[in-house]
């Protein structure tokens, strides 16, 4: 529980950082305390906005001195925004954004304040990228810790599979260092394991010669739903790990798409080519192709970077959003039966994603990270959103109903980014048999349970 926070310890902690300390009462703070959900309206009393690793430390140690219930932001992106807390502590690193590439040893650190287009335009001068998402506004610092999969993911894995280490500032205040080789247990558990640990004040990732990329989204009419996701289903088994395609079901946005099928419900595949030669992606478009003619394809050469902000524009910070996610290990015939409900969407911008998490996610062993479901083969996710608050219930009802016929057919949990606060059995079947041992570690490093806001694994007593 919180207490009351005086203002001599208040101005304390003020003279502690290099940042700002943000109260309610300045003007300052509505900007300060609003995050990429609009629907998350929670008050913080105080919102910590750290400089460096000397503020985050102070910040920590202030909210366990003080008994402030404690958040931690990076991107802001946390779909039950668990960025923000309740008459607590934000400890807001996006102040932090310092990025140094080595691309000799084809590595960059970044500290947690980033976004991924950050990280995307520093490494792309030098040809190379890492794993992430497919909105180069989000966080480094929430994807990376739930795991991470994008465009990227079937050649190289996770985004966690190529993280070779981390700082840590942990409850107590202390700064350690996490890798292979120094705290390996509590290296293991950040790789999928959440906010749960610490605050992690600097990310080091592997990178990889990624410049140009063929990309881009092909439609079919939503009538082709079904023969497509059972040929895209039965394709992917067989795809080269230099082709990467999502399958999404939603309605065509505005510009820059033409104007005659804007508004159009429709199915499709993004496109994401990796090979040497751009006319190689060719069949694998014909045999799409040769499925269902499309109505509307864009596959062409451009800067990965472009790629990784192409949906930017159609989901921009402030509008409402509600996450229902699953992995998914076999797409069967009753499940894509299911999704014909997504006709009955709502909101223009609620959609339906099955990102591919096979090919190289497969090699690593279900235990070798806190990311249990290796054998997955996609990760679903359904997405209610829309800028207009009156239109969250329904959105909200569509989406649930919607995971509610699909979840039998699932694995049963769930990427950690995907999820709303749905409790512990959800976290458990995310985790599975890595849970307990994920406990184990958080007695470590984090006994008392600190730190909670977020997808909470509480310690082993």
């Amino acid at each position: 529980m919180a207490t009351a926070t005086d203002d001599a310890a208040i101005a304390q902690l003020q003279q502690s950082l290099r940042g700002a300390v943000v109260r309610p009462e300045d003007p300052e703070f509505e900007e300060v305390r609003s995050i990429y959900n609009a629907s998350i309206d929670k008050q913080p009393r105080l919102i910590a906005q750290c400089a460096d690793v000397g503020d985050v430390m102070a910040a920590v140690n202030f909210a366990r001195q003080q008994n402030l219930t404690t958040a931690i932001r990076s991107g802001g992106h946390s779909g039950p925004g668990l960025s923000l807390v309740e008459d607590g502590l934000v400890i807001d690193l996006s102040g932090m954004t310092g990025i140094r590439v080595d691309p000799d040893a084809r590595t960059v650190r970044v500290e947690p304040g980033c976004t991924w287009g950050d990280v995307d335009h520093a490494t792309h001068a030098f040809g190379l990228a890492t794993v992430s998402g497919i909105i180069s506004t989000t966080g480094v610092g929430g994807l990376t810790l739930g795991g991470g999969h994008g465009y990227l993911t079937r050649k190289y894995g996770l985004t966690i599979d190529n993280l070779l280490s981390a700082d840590v500032v942990l409850a107590d205040g202390r700064l350690v260092h996490a890798s292979e080789d120094e705290n390996p247990d509590l290296f293991w558990a950040l790789r999928g394991g959440g906010g749960n640990f610490g605050v992690v004040t600097s990310f080091e990732y592997r990178l990889h010669p990624v410049d140009a990329v063929v990309a881009g989204p092909m439609f079919w009419s939503l009538d082709d739903l079904e023969a497509t996701m059972e040929w895209y289903r039965e394709w992917q088994a067989e795809a080269p790990r230099d082709v990467y395609a999502f399958y999404v079901v939603g309605e065509v946005p505005g510009d820059p798409f033409p104007a005659a099928i804007q508004g159009e419900k429709m199915c499709g595949l993004m496109w994401c080519y990796l090979g040497d030669d751009a006319d190689g992606i060719e069949p694998f478009l014909g045999d799409a192709r040769d499925v269902a003619e499309p109505i509307f394809e864009h596959v062409d050469s451009m800067p990965y970077p472009a790629l990784q902000s192409m949906f930017d524009p159609f989901y921009p910070k402030g509008h409402h959003w509600y996450w229902k996610g699953d992995f998914v290990r076999e797409l069967t015939d009753e499940a894509v039966a299911e999704h014909r409900r997504f006709a009955e969407v709502p909101t223009a911008q609620s959609t339906m994603h099955l990102y591919p998490i096979d090919g190289a996610v497969h090699d690593v062993d279900a235990d070798e990270t806190a990311w249990r479901h290796r054998d997955a083969t996609w990760s679903m996710v359904l997405v209610g959103v829309d800028p207009d608050p009156a239109n969250v219930d329904a959105m909200t009802a569509w989406a649930r109903d919607y995971w509610e016929a699909l979840h039998p057919h699932t694995v049963g949990g769930s990427y950690v980014n995907f999820m709303m606060e749905e409790g512990d059995e959800r976290i458990r079947a995310t985790y599975g048999d890595n849970y307990d041992r994920l406990r184990e570690v958080k007695a470590t490093y984090d006994p008392d349970n600190f730190f909670r806001v977020n997808q909470n694994v509480r310690p082993a007593e």
